[in-house]
C-alpha cells in the first residue's frame, strides 16, 4: 500500500505535469547572421584582390549557402509538429537585409525548413521551391543593419567611448600589433581599420589561400583580440543600455510588440514565426540591448532564437537560446533579473529600459549643449541690436544740432549788398 505522503507527493507531481504540459508554444522569432562569404574588401598589399573570388567582394560562398541550408534543416527538426510539413505563406514571414549574402542566406535556409512536398514540387528533380523573402532598401533599413549613421547622440558617446580609460589602456596595450599590422597592409593606423584586415585573413584562411609571412599565429590572434574591442566599442563599453536605445533597441522593440501581440489568443492569427536574415553586427547589438553581450563576434549563421509559450490560462512567457555552434543543442539564455521561461509582462519591463519612446528625440544632442548654442546666439544678436540702436541714436542727435554747428554761417544784408 502507498503510504499517504508518497501519495501526496504522486498527485503534486502528476498536477505540475499536467501544468508544464498545459504551457504550449505559439510563435517563434529567429535572427540569424548570413552564412561563410568572401572578405568585404582587401588591404592595399593584399596579394588577393577581388578578381580572386568567385563572385566578388561581400558574397556568400557555398559553404555559407550549406551552412544555411543546414540551420534550414534544424529549425525543421526543431519546430517538427509547430510549423507545418509544407510552405504556408500564413505561418511565416521572413525578411533581409537588403545585401546579397542576407538575402541568399534567407533562400538557402528556406530551403532546408521547406523542401516541397506533394503539389509544392514543381519540377520533380528540383527539391525546392521558392519563397518569398521580403527587405527594404539599404537607406531606409532602421531595423537590421546596425550601427545606425543618422544619430548625433550616438556618434557623441562613441566619441566619449574613446575618451575612456578602458578603450585608451586597450589601444594602448595593443599599440604594436596596430603599428605593425599598418606597416604591413599599407592602411593608416586605426582600430577599425586594423580589425577590417582580420576579417580579410579570416576569410581568406577559410578559403585556403595561404597568407603572407607577416600573418603569424600570434599577430591573427591580437587581431581577432581587436576585432571583438570593435564591437564592444560600438555597442558597449561606455553607456552601453542608452547606446541600445538608440541602435539594437530598434530590433528588440520589433521583437518585443510581435512576442506581446502574439502573447493574446487569438482564432484568427494564423502567424507562428519571425525570420530576419542579418549579420553579426545586427546579431550584437540585439544582445547588448538584451544585456547578454558576451562581445564575441557571433560565427557564420548563428541564430538567436525567441520563443514564445502560452498556458491554458492565458498567460504567457518568454524563453530564449543561441545558437552558435551546430555541434551542440542552443545555449539556453537568462534575461538579467527574470527567470529562465520569462513572463512576457516582465519581459516587457525590463527590456523597456533599452528602447527608445522618441528615438529621433534622443539621438539630438543633450539639452545642455542646446542650451549654450541658444545663449551664445541670444548673446550675439543682443549686441548687434544694441550697436544697431547706438547708430541710430548717433544720427537722430546728429540731425538735430544747430546749423552751425554743423560748418554754416549766417550771411548778412550788407555782405550780400556789397557782393552784388
Amino acid at each position: 500500500m502507498v503510504s499517504l505522503p508518497i501519495l501526496f507527493l504522486l498527485t503534486g507531481a502528476s498536477i505540475c505535469g499536467k501544468a508544464v504540459a498545459e504551457k504550449k508554444l505559439v510563435f517563434v522569432t529567429v535572427l540569424y547572421r548570413h552564412g561563410d562569404r568572401s572578405p568585404i574588401k582587401a588591404y592595399p598589399t593584399d596579394p588577393y584582390q577581388e578578381s580572386d573570388w568567385p563572385q566578388g567582394f561581400g558574397q556568400l560562398s557555398e559553404e555559407g549557402m550549406r551552412q544555411q541550408y543546414e540551420l534550414g534543416q534544424f529549425l525543421r527538426k526543431r519546430y517538427k509538429g509547430f510549423l507545418s510539413e509544407s510552405y504556408d505563406r500564413y505561418e511565416i514571414v521572413i525578411r533581409s537585409t537588403d545585401i546579397d549574402r542576407t538575402l541568399m542566406s534567407a533562400e538557402s535556409n528556406l530551403a532546408g525548413l521547406y523542401p516541397p512536398i506533394g503539389q509544392q514540387v514543381f519540377t520533380p528533380d528540383l527539391k525546392w521551391q521558392p519563397i518569398p523573402v521580403h527587405t527594404v532598401s539599404q537607406t531606409n533599413e532602421r531595423l537590421l543593419k546596425f550601427p545606425l549613421n543618422d544619430c548625433p547622440r550616438y556618434d557623441q558617446l562613441m566619441n566619449e567611448t574613446r575618451q575612456t580609460e578602458e578603450y585608451q589602456n586597450t589601444v594602448t596595450k595593443y599599440q604594436d600589433v596596430i603599428d605593425y599590422v599598418s606597416n604591413k597592409t599599407g592602411l593608416s593606423t586605426s582600430v577599425s581599420n586594423v580589425w577590417s584586415v582580420y576579417d580579410t585573413l579570416f576569410c581568406e584562411s577559410k578559403h585556403n589561400m595561404t597568407a603572407p609571412g607577416w600573418v603569424t599565429p600570434t599577430v591573427l590572434e591580437k587581431l581577432r583580440e581587436l576585432r571583438d574591442l570593435d564591437f564592444q566599442f560600438m555597442f558597449g563599453m561606455h553607456k552601453q543600455q542608452e547606446k541600445s536605445r538608440l541602435q539594437g533597441g530598434l530590433l528588440l522593440d520589433k521583437i518585443v510588440n510581435d512576442l506581446t501581440n502574439m502573447s493574446v489568443p487569438d482564432p484568427k492569427q494564423r502567424l507562428k514565426m519571425v525570420m530576419l536574415s542579418a549579420h553579426d553586427s545586427t546579431v550584437i547589438a540585439l544582445h547588448a540591448s538584451l544585456n547578454v553581450l558576451s562581445g564575441l563576434q557571433p560565427p557564420y549563421a548563428s541564430c538567436q532564437i525567441f520563443e514564445l509559450y502560452r498556458d491554458d490560462n492565458g498567460s504567457a512567457s518568454v524563453k530564449m537560446f543561441y545558437r552558435n555552434d551546430t555541434t551542440v543543442e542552443p545555449y539556453p539564455q537568462q534575461l538579467p533579473n527574470c527567470s529562465f521561461d520569462c513572463p512576457i509582462e516582465e519581459f516587457k519591463r525590463i527590456t523597456k529600459l533599452s528602447i527608445s519612446d522618441d528615438r529621433d528625440k534622443e539621438c539630438q544632442l543633450p539639452s545642455e549643449g542646446r542650451d549654450k548654442e541658444v545663449i551664445v546666439s541670444l548673446v550675439v544678436s543682443g549686441c548687434l541690436l544694441f550697436l544697431l540702436i547706438v547708430i541710430l541714436l548717433s544720427i537722430i542727435c546728429w540731425q538735430k544740432q544747430p546749423l552751425s554747428s554743423q560748418g554754416y554761417h549766417h550771411v548778412s544784408n550788407r555782405e550780400a549788398g556789397e557782393e552784388s
